[in-house]
């Protein structure tokens, strides 16, 4: 990790020098790079508890779960989207797809969240939707077009000013005339190989012809992976639409993944997916197909590339598969070892709307996948309104689990009394 450190060090030079070339202003990343104090003193304080928490915490009632399991609320976090808890067990860091991360820290460790505060205040966020850490402690932020690498941050976030490097410059993960308003939600895990997998959703419904050829270059409607330092980067998935969550086997270290699927064929086609991935490179069917196997308009006399590899699960249409994570933890009974917990966002897309709720899928010993409810009642059926909006699903070293909620700005925890 001294070398991870060295290079990045070594790229804010450079870019220091590209900046004084310009004339430009540099932004406070350089100086964070270079261990210099910004100036910036100041956080931003999420109150916690009140007459909002209140509202929340009634919502929660209705909330249906397996007999022995509740939910509470852990922390109100506005805009709370995918998240990333600290190796340590100190912090949780939470994306957004405004421009802030939030650092939630549960100090006295009664499962409820003392403090919420946003992370290194003097940066500009861009889009910082998929935190991640590496097992020794380092931090990595997917923005729009940028990824950034905080080593140490379970340590260093109690400051405005944070040790802060590039792993991939801006501009540099996808070429800067494809950046867009849509698809714009970056995830990062760390592989059992040691390196960074980051999802490059498309941001059209059904990408054009005359652009899957860059597409296929740079991994954008797929996922890349690097070395930790930023370099070897290689595109590793093909034919995602827009994939919002990706976690690794346990067991097998096969990388699994959800996809949100093409909008505007109707209520109950196509269906969203969950995928498993075997082997680099192979391709999982966008364009030439919308979800599963539902093929497209824009592509229906085009051969679909004869490699194409289907779902493990099909899941119901526009409900939008988002974060996953396979559960390793001890305090929920045994079934739910190495089963995946996702959540389901709910689309736009939709007369009648679905989703809003965390979804369980068990595996079996040939990979073979069932998927059911797990915690659901953010939909109130009657009236189609949503009162929460999973996003994403972490675990805390406890055991337990936290629920992300972008709707009501919030994160809750799911425990399970034996």
């Amino acid at each position: 990790m001294k070398q991870i450190i060295a290079l990045a060090v070594a790229a804010s030079f450079f870019a220091g020098d590209a900046f004084a070339q310009s004339g430009q202003v540099p932004d406070n990343l350089e100086k964070l790079s270079g261990f210099k104090t910004t100036g910036v003193t100041e956080f931003t304080f999420i109150e916690q508890g009140g007459d909002y928490a209140a509202g929340i915490e009634r919502t929660l009632e209705r909330i249906k779960l397996p007999d022995g399991f509740k939910i509470e609320l852990y922390a109100v976090v506005p805009d709370a989207r995918h998240m990333a808890v600290g190796p340590q067990g100190i912090v949780t860091f939470v994306g957004t797809r405004k421009d802030k991360v939030w650092s939630v820290t549960d100090r006295n460790k009664d499962r409820v969240a003392d403090e919420v505060k946003d992370f290194a205040p003097s940066l500009t966020f861009s889009i910082p939707n998929g935190p991640c850490f590496s097992k020794d402690g380092f931090l990595y932020i997917a923005e729009q077009n940028r990824v950034l690498l905080f080593p140490a941050a379970e340590f260093f976030y109690e400051s405005p000013d944070v040790a802060a490097f590039n792993l991939v410059a801006k501009g540099d993960l996808i070429p800067p005339d494809e950046e867009s308003f849509n698809h714009t939600a970056r995830v990062c895990r760390i592989g059992p190989d040691g390196k960074i997998y980051i999802s490059l959703g498309q941001p059209f419904n059904v990408a054009p012809k005359d652009k899957l050829d860059l597409y296929k270059k740079w991994g954008i409607g797929g996922m890349i992976r690097m070395n930790l330092d930023g370099t070897g980067r290689e595109v590793y998935t093909y034919g995602i639409r827009n994939s919002v969550g990706h976690d690794f086997h346990p067991v097998t270290g096969e990388l699994w993944f959800t996809d949100n699927q093409v909008d505007g064929m109707g209520d109950d086609i196509p269906p969203g997916e969950l995928n498993r991935q075997t082997a680099a490179g192979q391709n999982f069917g966008h364009p030439w197909y919308g979800g599963g196997d539902t093929r497209t308009n824009e592509y229906t006399d085009e051969e679909p590339p004869a490699d194409t590899v289907m779902p493990v699960v099909a899941t119901v249409a526009h409900a939008a598969d988002l974060g996953m994570h396979f559960y390793t933890g001890r305090m929920f009974p045994e079934k739910y070892r190495n089963a995946i917990f996702s959540a389901q966002h709910g689309s736009w897309n939709r007369t009648t709307p679905v989703g809003a709720r965390v979804m369980v899928t068990f595996i079996d010993d040939q990979g073979n996948a069932a998927m059911e409810p797990f915690a659901e009642g953010w939909l109130d059926e009657p009236t189609g309104e949503y009162l929460g909006r999973p996003v994403d699903v972490a675990q805390l070293p406890d055991g337990s689990l936290l629920v992300s909620d972008d709707l009501a700005g919030a994160l809750y925890r799911i425990s399970y009394a034996r």
